[in-house]
């Protein structure tokens, strides 16, 4: 088994890349994880609002992984069980067509928002000044000063540019589209490039809804008394009340998603119009139609793997370049997690 300290980039810090980045600096490696946005998680991802918080990416996470398993078990106080066990399967006018779906493994959500698990695993990275923010990576080349070694072009806030050097290994934690852009664009591991492009991702628009007029547990629920749904209606995919998950405000919230199918249709529509198009559908389903005092949208690009790579990672120990992502075995958060931890360790054996 190797031993030896080597300098090792991980670029995007959703779960499969802090799990990776975390993995190797633990086993001893200078790890440096770089990621494009304010902050980490990826689609674990929350935002706060006068109303309280939205989970606006996953809503929950199932354990059945045991090395997730472990991971979760040293942060326990991060976790509480969510009731969406509940949840109806609607058809298009929001009538049940099946009863309780049964209750068949617990869903987690992360507390008090659902990137506060990804927070908590990244922090010591990020006091060891291993995590590199607002840092987007444009190109991967030879080290300039050692032809054997990695460096990466990076720009960053400001149309700042920065050229991180140094690097024995390169690790893509990267939507697979990226992942296949940042790889064809710099030229470099061409059959990684080539392995992962069948993956197939589905895209997701999604709806933030506020009702403060309903506060719980003083009043009761508008609308249906579920707390989570799949939907038939061709608009709809999911529905879930936010205000029903532990350690969350008692503001009446919902996140709807779309179907990958209309997302993908819409995916460039202007945001003002889907969600027009979503609050019409939620009030079909749902029977609510009253004018919510907060409404927004976001667009997930690639949410739902359709074909997963059917690998947890690929890792080249010829190039020392290696990917991982949930894409890599199907979708869930404990997906991406096994996905980086499995590549960290092929990455430190090798």
């Amino acid at each position: 088994m190797a031993t030896s300290q080597r300098k090792i980039a991980v670029i995007g810090a959703g779960i499969a890349g802090i799990a990776c980045a975390r993995t190797l600096a633990q086993a001893g490696h200078a790890v440096t994880l770089l990621e494009k946005r304010l902050t980490v998680g990826g689609r674990m991802a929350s935002c706060e609002t006068p109303f309280g918080s939205f989970d606006n990416g996953a809503q929950y996470f199932t354990v059945r992984d045991p090395q997730f398993e472990k991971a979760l078990s040293v942060s326990q106080a991060l976790r509480k069980p969510w009731s969406a066990n509940a949840v109806r399967v609607l058809d298009p006018h929001g009538r049940v067509a099946e009863a309780a779906l049964p209750a068949r493994e617990p869903h987690w959500v992360s507390v008090p928002t659902m990137d506060a698990l990804a927070l908590h695993w990244a922090q010591p990275l990020a006091l060891a000044g291993s995590l590199e923010l607002q840092t987007r990576v444009s190109g991967i080349e030879p080290d300039a000063l050692d032809r054997r070694r990695w460096q990466l072009h990076t720009s960053g806030p400001e149309d700042s540019v920065h050229v991180f050097s140094g690097f024995d290994a390169v690790l893509l934690a990267l939507p697979h589209a990226l992942a296949v852009g940042l790889l064809r664009q710099s030229d470099i591991a061409p059959a990684l490039a080539q392995r992962i492009e069948p993956v197939t991702v589905a895209p997701c628009w999604t709806l933030m809804l506020a009702f403060p007029q309903a506060v719980q547990p003083t009043m009761a629920h508008l609308g249906p008394q579920w707390n989570a749904a799949h939907s038939t209606h061709h608009r709809i995919a999911w529905l879930a009340r936010e205000s029903s998950k532990p350690g969350r405000s008692a503001i009446e919230r919902w996140t709807v998603q779309a179907s990958p199918a209309w997302s993908q249709e819409h995916l460039e529509d202007d945001g003002a119009r889907v969600q027009a198009k979503l609050l019409k559908a939620f009030a079909e389903v749902t029977g609510i139609y009253a004018e919510p005092a907060y409404a927004q949208v976001r667009r997930w690009r690639w949410a739902r793997t359709e074909n997963p790579l059917g690998t947890s990672h690929l890792w080249d120990g010829r190039t020392r370049v290696g990917v991982c992502g949930d894409w890599c075995l199907g979708h869930r958060v404990e997906n991406a997690f096994v996905s980086g931890l499995e590549l960290a360790l092929a990455v430190h054996r090798g």
